[in-house]
């Protein structure tokens, strides 16, 4: 008795002028499906109703010209000769319209589906056939969003990155981590810069990278390293993680164990990847915290002469209260930040220099540490002997 007295009010407030699509979602809270087209086959077949010939006084046409919508999809997919997987779709309706699907659910006193999903989820339906791809609600490749407000449906396409994932060895010193601009032009390229717009001629993020935007056709990139060493440091072991976000990709089946070797060989001896593989958007954080520790090779240069004894007061390295260092000032927040010393080690080379290996918490400036950075850091290798101290080379071994 709902049904029909429900379907008597919606044939009047329509005209009768209704399309499957329509019909059966209005029904959707009280009919089984499969979908809403055979709710409304149901419907026209126990009530003995007329199919609407006319266009749909809620829809206005739009669920049954989506096979026509779907073929500017194709069109725009197929021109930017895209590669992909999954797919999402999103869509832009007249306001008039949601509000008139609205207030009908408002008359009929029901909470059903709202029309905007329904084009959403029968417009991907046709595409994922058509191009033979998955639907991801989280993390597809690509989003098609159509705009149904103009009498011709408008079609963008949105390529969303590829994340890689690995780590890096660092093998020599004078390289930054990412791409580092001028300092004089801002990377518009001038005289101190021979014109190419960075302070160094090239980076890790740029070593890495141009093989796999070659690969993948993307337009840019953008590199999340677990923390970073300074230019003059070399990162070694097992080397450090890394996400790379390569930004409109047009190629995703990339081969990443080619793309690791090519790397290899054209920046031997500069760096070298390890472990490459596919990864996610949220990994580009997680990467970012993950890190609980380090283990450090310094070498320190002392302004005296100590007794080898001397080190043995090391060993008091504990609790380090560390205001930002100086040369990093600006471009950190000045605050007090507290790490901790897990373990020390050390090698004597002559009465003056010694090597020493630091395994501490992440967060914590080495060569401040060393230096004490005129007590900004405390205590400091510097404090504890009594005499000036020189972080003269440094070498990150792990990143853990």
């Amino acid at each position: 008795m709902e049904t029909e007295k429900r379907l008597e009010k919606l044939l009047d407030i329509t005209d009768g002028s209704i399309c499957p699509n329509c019909l059966g979602r209005k029904f959707s809270d009280i009919l089984p499906g499969p979908g809403n087209v055979k709710r409304a086959e149901s419907l026209i077949e126990t009530f003995k109703l007329k199919k609407s010939t006319v266009e749909c006084k809620i829809c206005k046409g739009i669920l049954e010209d989506l096979e026509k919508t779907a073929d500017y999809v194709e069109e725009k997919i197929k021109k930017l000769n895209l590669e992909f997987s999954t797919i999402l779709v999103g869509s832009r309706l007249p306001e008039n319209l949601l509000s008139a699907d609205e207030e009908i659910n408002k008359i009929l006193n029901i909470e059903v589906e709202s029309i905007k999903k329904e084009i959403n989820r029968e417009l991907g339906k046709i595409l994922k056939k058509r191009f033979n791809c998955g639907v991801d609600f989280e993390n597809p490749d690509i989003v098609v969003k159509v705009d149904f407000r103009k009498s011709k449906p408008r079609v963008w396409i949105q390529i969303n990155p590829l994340f890689i994932e690995g780590r890096y060895r660092k093998l020599v010193r004078g390289i930054p981590q990412t791409k580092w601009p001028c300092r004089e032009c801002k990377g518009r390229g001038c005289p101190r810069c021979n014109f190419t717009g960075k302070m160094y001629p090239t980076s890790v993020e740029e070593l890495v990278a141009e093989p796999v935007l070659k690969a993948t056709q993307g337009s840019g990139s953008k590199f999340h390293g677990a923390g970073r060493e300074d230019v003059d440091v070399r990162m070694l072991g097992r080397g450090r993680p890394f996400v790379l976000e390569i930004k409109e990709p047009r190629i995703r089946k990339i081969n990443l164990k080619k793309i690791s070797d090519e790397i290899n060989k054209s920046a031997k001896g500069k760096i070298q990847v390890l472990d490459l593989k596919f990864s996610n958007r949220n990994r580009k954080v997680e990467i970012k915290t993950s890190s609980s520790y380090k283990i450090y090779k310094a070498k320190v240069k002392l302004k005296d002469k100590i007794e080898p004894s001397a080190l043995e007061k090391l060993k008091s390295l504990n609790l380090i209260k560390q205001r930002t260092p100086k040369r990093v000032a600006h471009r950190r927040a000045d605050k007090i930040r507290k790490r901790r010393v897990i373990d020390i080690r050390w090698n004597i080379i002559d009465s003056r220099t010694f090597e020493v290996i630091l395994k501490t918490e992440g967060g914590l400036y080495i060569k401040e540490l060393i230096s004490g950075d005129d007590g900004r850091t405390k205590p400091s290798v510097s404090e504890i002997l009594n005499t000036s101290a020189e972080c003269i080379e440094l070498d990150v071994l792990e990143v853990g």
